[in-house]
């Protein structure tokens, strides 16, 4: 999407210091500075540090007197915890920052990893499934993730009960990554703790939540993006007709990856979801060798990562942060206006809202920053707008 708003990307470059990563930490951590909005504001001032300079004002400016960043105290805790846990920050850039993920519309731009990075350098297939899975279900979950482990394959998934256990189990010896919704070192559900232990011991554990946040339902559907981007193909084991593993289906479809479902009976309410994906275009799998065919013969791999943020404008980045507080908006309320009349409480993409308004890009994105400052817009995952209200 960035590709029809912007002619050419602005390179981002890794940050180096302790320093420069705590800002990093301190911007994404910030009140109502979401995914895109970070990245906007790393572009425009050419460091996070600048960034939280220019945040107060850029409030200011939007109606939002008062606002203050994330505080230094708050992140420097967060890094506190992050050591005792033995974890270490992945930034996006950072030469190890997976290239499919840094690909996606929307991607973190800083995860927590506990446990062996290089994993992150391997093939990668993702595996979700039924939570209350049948023996059926977990057995060919095993065997899927037992055989393409020996062939090189990293297996990745949601560490939830059901289908996800199952497949981190059968991956253990041969290379796991468990994305998790709450905090990296957060066992989640409990009944998973012994495994989340063997997994940062033996594998990866990776989040782009804070240290110790408890997962919300809200957390899931975005550490979903996280399992599909990873990775080269999806594979749905078991699936309701209307389910988190879906969601995760239609992320990788968004994402450009390969769907691959195992079929079931008809009148087992698991399979559902699966039969629907097959009847859809999803390829049927069988056994390990319907995967490697499939994803021999499928599409290109992810695109390299461009290292550039979605939506960053395209010039680049200044070296320091402008001199003077950012000035009020011209016409503010009248194009806020006009943006609040499009949105609603269903997600519309924002090329889309653009192309309704006829107005340039580079007009409407300042104007999309301040709304989220002042809570008015939300943004979610895949580029999409609601309004707030």
């Amino acid at each position: 999407m960035a590709e029809d708003l912007f002619s050419s990307p602005t390179p981002f470059t890794p940050p180096t210091e302790e320093e420069d990563r705590l800002a990093w930490l301190r911007l994404i951590r910030s009140r109502r500075v979401g995914i895109q909005t970070f990245f906007r504001l790393l572009a425009e001032h050419g460091s996070a540090q600048a960034a939280l300079d220019a945040l107060p004002a850029i409030a200011a400016a939007a109606g939002v007197p008062g606002y203050t960043p994330c505080p230094r105290a708050v992140a420097e805790s967060e890094m506190a915890a992050a050591e005792a846990a033995g974890a270490r920050m992945i930034c996006f850039a950072d030469p190890d920052y997976p290239a499919a993920l840094a690909s996606i519309a929307d991607p973190p731009p800083l995860m927590w990893a506990q446990g062996n990075t290089g994993l992150l350098a391997r093939p990668m297939i993702a595996m979700v499934g039924a939570r209350n899975a049948s023996s059926l279900g977990t057995r060919m979950a095993r065997k899927l993730a037992e055989g393409l482990g020996v062939r090189g394959i990293t297996i990745v998934s949601g560490l939830a009960r059901g289908i996800d256990a199952a497949a981190h189990h059968a991956a253990l010896a041969t290379g796991t990554i468990g994305v998790q919704a709450g905090g990296v070192e957060v066992p989640y559900p409990a009944e998973n703790t012994a495994l989340g232990a063997e997994i940062a011991a033996r594998g990866l554990r990776l989040s782009e939540r804070p240290m110790g946040h408890a997962p919300q339902a809200r957390d899931f559907p975005r550490r979903n993006r996280i399992i599909s981007g990873l990775a080269r193909a999806l594979i749905v084991v078991e699936a309701a007709a209307r389910s988190g593993s879906l969601i995760t289906a239609r992320d990788a479809l968004d994402q450009g990856r390969e769907i691959l479902a195992v079929p079931g009976h008809p009148l087992d309410a698991r399979a559902e979801g699966c039969n629907g994906l097959i009847r859809d275009g999803a390829t049927l799998v069988r056994n390990v060798e319907d995967v490697i065919a499939a994803i021999d013969a499928g599409a290109a791999p992810p695109p390299a990562a461009r290292r550039r943020a979605p939506q960053a404008p395209a010039r680049s980045a200044p070296t320091r942060p402008p001199p003077a507080p950012a000035p009020a908006r011209p016409d503010a309320g009248g194009l806020d206006a006009r943006i609040l009349a499009c949105l609603g409480p269903s997600p519309l993409a924002e090329d889309q809202l653009i192309r309704d308004l006829a107005i340039p890009a580079a007009d409407v994105s300042p104007a999309l920053v301040a709304l989220e400052l002042e809570g008015r817009i939300t943004r979610q995952p895949g580029g999409m707008l609601a309004r707030a209200d």
